[in-house]
């Protein structure tokens, strides 16, 4: 089922009207496009269970309400619908991410915040061996779906990584992030769920590598019980 123009031209009206008495007055269609959010999430889901493991319990659309405690922008309230997907097991690494909004629609993967201990591990693994992660980023389908790997970067190297290491630019990278965008007319597009999937698909030659390098120890023993 496709997604309904109306869910866009709400976020629309809400970024000229992004208060508190206004969306109130509105709360009503906010939850009836959000439920169908929701739905698209499921139908999403159920296009991805037949080429990976997802877990349905931890996968959830994102409330429209904006954290701003830390933040310089007060306004109250997010300009687009983004809602993850968790892989089933600990096994399996890695997540996946949408963002739906008014000229601004993408899909995104990977690693957003991997913790200390994993990041040095990855870094580790990718200084002992960066060939098999260029031949991931390096090859042609990859180039055309996502570009580059996206994500935090440092402008030095790591501490405890010679900055001449050949891998450094593979080394600098503090999240592995994979991204692609689409149109308005693909996102309004009946099959556009499928579409998702299939994008989230051929992210798996790097989720595989990230989960092959996550679960072994250098000397590529499992560390996964």
């Amino acid at each position: 089922m496709p997604l309904s123009k109306a869910s866009f031209d709400f976020l629309t009206k809400l970024r000229k009207n992004n208060n508190r008495d206004w969306f109130n007055a509105h709360k009503d269609e906010y939850q009836q496009h959000h439920q169908e959010m929701k739905s698209f999430l499921e139908e999403v889901i159920g296009h991805m269970q037949e080429h990976d493991h997802i877990d349905e319990h931890r996968c959830r659309v994102y409330r429209i309400y904006r954290d701003v405690r830390f933040s310089k922008d007060k306004t109250p309230y997010k300009s687009n619908w983004s809602a993850n997907m968790t892989r089933a097991t600990h096994a399996l690494r890695g997540g996946y991410f949408f963002s739906l909004s008014p000229g601004r629609s993408m899909i995104a993967g990977g690693f957003w915040g991997p913790n200390k201990d994993d990041l040095l591990h990855i870094r580790k693994q990718i200084s002992q061996d960066p060939d098999p992660l260029r031949e991931v980023i390096n090859a042609d389908h990859f180039k055309k779906a996502f570009g580059a790997i996206d994500g935090e970067q440092l402008k030095t190297s790591p501490k405890g990584f010679d900055k001449e290491d050949p891998a450094i630019d593979l080394l600098r990278y503090k999240q592995f992030i994979l991204r692609r965008d689409f149109t308005q007319a693909q996102v309004f597009s009946p099959d556009f769920a499928k579409t998702v999937s299939d994008g989230f698909r051929e992210m798996r030659p790097f989720l595989d590598y990230m989960t092959d390098i996550l679960t072994t120890d250098l000397n590529g023993m499992s560390l996964v019980e």
